[in-house]
């Protein structure tokens, strides 16, 4: 039975502890509510003297304390735009490099690929050379080995009338030779 009896007291102890702590926390919202609607309404006030509306009713004193405040705001907001632009410049001034490097590197690329097609130019113009005047100096030999021949064959300088030119210069000349004169 005391058990029981115990058992009561505590939930009946539990029980006003509950309503007691549901009665605060409805005056505390209450409470709290009525504290935020005025500081909600202090804050618009405010918002209202920094945009410059509703200035008629402040005093000398207040007029000074908003102006000190929007200086601190334009100083804090000049002293961040700097802080961006000089970021900004910065930024700028690495790409600015970069781009400076890539165009070296690219004239440079274009020097020397000129540099390049000069030189192949000027072997294909030294080949031309080369082959014409082997060309030239082949035919001047040709021309000499000729003209030696048909004086080597005939022993006096002159012709026998008896075999003809053509002989003497294949008894004289090479197989290979013969083939370029005719």
């Amino acid at each position: 039975m005391e058990r029981i009896l115990e058992r009561y007291e505590r939930y009946c102890y539990a029980d006003r502890q509950l309503q007691a702590n549901e009665i605060e926390p409805n005056g505390n919202w209450t409470l709290e509510y009525s504290k935020l609607k005025a500081r909600m309404e202090v804050l618009q006030r405010n918002q209202k003297h920094f945009m410059g509306e509703d200035l008629a009713d402040l005093s000398l004193k207040e007029l000074q304390s908003v102006e000190q405040q929007i200086d601190s705001g334009l100083k804090l907001i000049r002293s961040r735009k700097n802080q961006l632009v000089l970021q900004s410049i910065s930024e700028l001034q690495k790409k600015d490099k970069l781009l400076k490097e890539q165009n070296n590197l690219l004239a440079k690329k274009v020097k020397e690929k000129e540099k390049l097609l000069s030189q192949e130019a000027q072997c294909r113009e030294q080949q031309e050379q080369l082959n014409h005047d082997w060309n030239s100096s082949n035919v001047h030999l040709m021309q000499t080995l000729t003209n030696s021949s048909y004086q080597m064959g005939g022993g006096s300088g002159e012709e026998d009338e008896d075999t003809p030119t053509g002989h003497r210069a294949n008894a004289l000349l090479p197989a290979w030779m013969l083939r370029h004169l005719h």
